[in-house]
């Protein structure tokens, strides 16, 4: 689970956090009175998605006076901000975060996650800040510095002092530096978070080191720990679809192809969607059904599905283990019957009570394309898609 810029900072303040004062905004009459509030000479008027890249892409403006903070606010409340990481459609803007300008001297950048590696939190830490740890981890690789930190004794003084140095913090600001670092792993094993950046981390001209972005992914199997995080999901930032998958349990991704993809298993469905671009399709989801699907489950996960207008067909995939053929065979049908289907369907499946799943597919009098592998079913499915 995501959550915005401004809530983010809500929580770094719980930690201890030291944060520029900002005020969220739902209207552009709401964010001339959050400047008002704030007072000052500039203020930022930011735009609030779950992506980065906003500043590049227009959301991010600076206002020197009450009259520019209204014209920014206007500008940017209600646009499709178009992020690297929104895609081409963009994401409307619906909020926005009013906050007191920074005196900016150096930017850097610091951010958290778990390594698998290691099984262990890693902290991340650059002296390139406000630029794409992507891009940075790609043209200069030395310039990240990392520290693998033993949960036993949490992220130690010397070992935020040393990642500290590395990126240039002065030595006046070292311990407020400690702070930031010492604060954000609390931040990000309390809160269970699975990601937790701050870009830019930037030091002031009085040397103040503040946190002047915030970035934070949560675990969502823990969410059940903090019902206070719960309440900070915004469902307009999220896929309707993947909204009305999660009611039933179904594990989906809306992705930008044209075959959906109806998978029993993560790994399955993650080589059902491979298949699909080696004979030149492009998967429209990612879908596993889990071991237990009932018919009705299967039902639903094919409304979701036919949600997407750019579908040309759907390709099941099942491995009856756990998951029986004809259980599926049964939801296929009445799921196709219940949407009136009108995509090419095409049905792989294999092992418990293969030949039962098959013998209902077949007398269903659906128009319904089987494959005896993965690869036929893949090719079948490309082929229908184009229109072949």
């Amino acid at each position: 689970m995501k959550i915005h810029e401004y809530q983010g900072k809500e929580i770094f303040r719980k930690f201890g956090m030291l944060v520029p004062r900002g005020i969220a905004a739902f209207s552009v009459d709401e964010a001339v009175k959050a400047a008002q509030s704030l007072g000052g000479p500039v203020w930022v008027v930011k735009a609030q998605i779950h992506a980065g890249g906003r500043g590049k892409g227009g959301g991010v403006k600076v206002a020197k006076s009450l009259d520019e903070v209204k014209q920014r606010a206007s500008e940017i409340l209600g646009m499709q901000l178009v992020t690297h990481q929104t895609g081409p459609g963009g994401q409307k803007v619906r909020r926005l975060l009013i906050e007191e300008g920074a005196d900016i001297r150096r930017e850097l950048y610091v951010g958290m996650v778990v390594d698998r590696g290691t099984q262990r939190v890693v902290l991340m830490a650059s002296s390139e800040g406000g630029m794409d740890i992507e891009h940075v981890a790609a043209t200069t690789p030395e310039k990240i510095h990392k520290v693998f930190i033993d949960p036993a004794t949490g992220l130690t003084d010397a070992e935020a002092d040393d990642v500290s140095r590395k990126i240039g913090v002065p030595e006046t600001s070292i311990a407020q530096a400690r702070a930031m670092l010492k604060g954000l792993y609390r931040t990000f094993v309390e809160t269970d978070a699975s990601l937790a950046e701050i870009n830019p981390l930037v030091v002031t001209g009085d040397g103040k080191i503040i946190a002047l972005d915030a970035k934070l992914n949560f675990d969502s199997n823990a969410l059940f720990r903090h019902p206070d995080i719960v309440e900070m999901r915004d469902l307009d930032e999220e896929d309707p679809a993947e909204i009305e998958a999660s009611k039933y349990d179904l594990s989906y991704i809306s992705l930008d192809g044209d075959i959906g993809c109806l998978v029993n298993g993560a790994g399955l469905a993650m080589a059902t969607m491979d298949t699909i671009k080696l004979y030149g399709g492009e998967p429209a989801n990612f879908l596993d059904v889990g071991g237990g699907a009932t018919a009705d489950k299967v039902t639903e996960a094919f409304k979701i599905m036919l949600l997407n207008p750019k579908l040309k067909a759907i390709l099941v995939n099942i491995f009856g283990g756990i998951m029986k053929c004809d259980t599926i065979a049964e939801g296929v049908v009445a799921a196709s019957k219940a949407v009136s289907l009108k995509v090419p369907l095409i049905v792989r499946m294999k092992g418990t009570n293969e030949d039962l799943g098959k013998k209902i597919l077949a007398e269903s009098g659906l128009p319904i394309i089987t494959a005896n592998n993965m690869a036929e079913a893949a090719e079948k499915a490309v082929a229908a898609a184009k229109g072949q």
